[in-house]
């Protein structure tokens, strides 16, 4: 072969060897071997798993829904062992309510994020976040209330608990929110603030201000809750009443995660399902939910009617009962004996499952 044809050849050789293979697209992909689309939060972010204590406040895990028996096991570690261990046995109800009482801080977040976090490793579908809180970090909430919004969570604020300013940043993330205590909003300021006029106190403050307000409108609340918590001084107190609770979008259901569920249900439960339950809703709101301050009206109290009421609208469903309205209550006996029911069998994650729980984190 001619001196020029072996070159030529050689060069060609390494053209095609140094090519970039080609990488196949989702349109070049068989689309009837694709699902169908589905709608769904986002995924969790990996949770860091370094040591941290629980400060300023107290933390209980309890897999029913009855508080008139107590809050539960204390949690006294947020160890990843300690704290499945903890929440272990709410497995067989499906439903984990965990109580805290004390101020929003980073180990509280850090707490709502590995509670979330283990409850889907155990395959506990069901969360009640029962809280007593008069506030905290602005920070923190935002934190904690991202992973509330990612997990599924009821938030309850009972007869005998409060939730005030920074605390309320949690009941906007919340799925559905339960209030019967007292929810409070004042000015936030900046804790350990080294500002020096109000200049100073101005530019610290819009540092967090964006942020604010892009957790508010992700969540479905109204913009008047940033304009409350900017504007009401930090000695007072602004106590929301129950209008301006539905106004601002913190009680009752989450609307943003409402249209969220609308295609899935529809496609899942059918149409007639997502009609009852905006009936339902409809419904509940207008004779369940009673005024933050009613001093006879505890979470107990709208728990029993919104019950009493979805049975009128075909709830539970057969064919979708964990999608059912007031769905996180069916996992336990009730505290209420006329509508007790026998506790809903939940089946423990498989083995695959079980291995990547018990596994150590990474």
């Amino acid at each position: 072969m001619p001196r020029r044809w072996i070159l030529l050849a050689l060069c060609l050789s390494a053209i095609a060897c140094n090519r970039t293979p080609e990488v196949q697209t989702g349109a070049s992909v068989d689309q009837a071997a694709q699902a169908a689309p589905v709608v769904q939060r986002k995924q969790q972010a990996d949770v860091d798993w370094l040591p941290v204590r629980l400060e300023a406040g107290d933390a209980w895990i309890d897999c029913g829904s009855d508080y008139g028996k107590g809050d539960g096991r204390p949690v006294l570690s947020l160890a990843y062992v300690d704290l499945r261990n903890t929440m272990q046995d709410c497995r067989g109800t499906g439903l984990v309510r965990l109580r805290y009482k004390g101020k929003v801080t980073a180990s509280f977040a850090a707490l709502a994020e590995r509670t979330g976090k283990l409850a889907t490793d155990l395959g506990i579908g069901k969360r009640i976040l029962d809280i007593d809180s008069a506030g905290g970090h602005v920070e923190a909430a935002i934190r904690a209330g991202d992973a509330i919004g990612e997990n599924d969570w009821t938030i309850w604020v009972r007869d005998d608990s409060v939730c005030h300013s920074a605390c309320v940043l949690l009941l906007a993330a919340g799925d559905m929110r339960v209030v019967a205590g007292p929810v409070g909003i004042h000015r936030m300021i900046r804790v350990g603030s080294s500002a020096t006029s109000r200049k100073e106190l101005g530019e610290e403050l819009r540092k967090v201000s964006e942020d604010l307000r892009n957790y508010l409108e992700r969540n479905g609340a109204s913009a008047e809750v940033y304009d409350l918590m900017t504007t009401v001084p930090n000695r007072e107190l602004r106590v929301l009443t129950a209008d301006e609770l539905e106004r601002y979008g913190l009680s009752g259901a989450n609307a943003v995660e409402d249209d969220l569920n609308r295609i899935r249900l529809a496609r899942r439960c059918g149409n007639d399902f997502v009609r009852r339950r905006d009936a339902f809703r409809r419904a509940y709101e207008a004779q369940c939910m009673q005024p933050a301050d009613e001093t006879a009206q505890d979470v107990v109290d709208i728990n029993a009617c919104g019950l009493e009421l979805r049975s009128r609208f075909g709830f539970p469903d057969a064919q979708c009962p964990d999608e059912s309205p007031m769905a996180e209550l069916d996992g336990a006996i009730l505290d209420i004996p006329q509508l007790a029911a026998e506790p809903e069998t939940v089946e423990a994650p498989d083995a695959a499952t079980e291995e990547r729980a018990a596994a150590p984190p990474q």
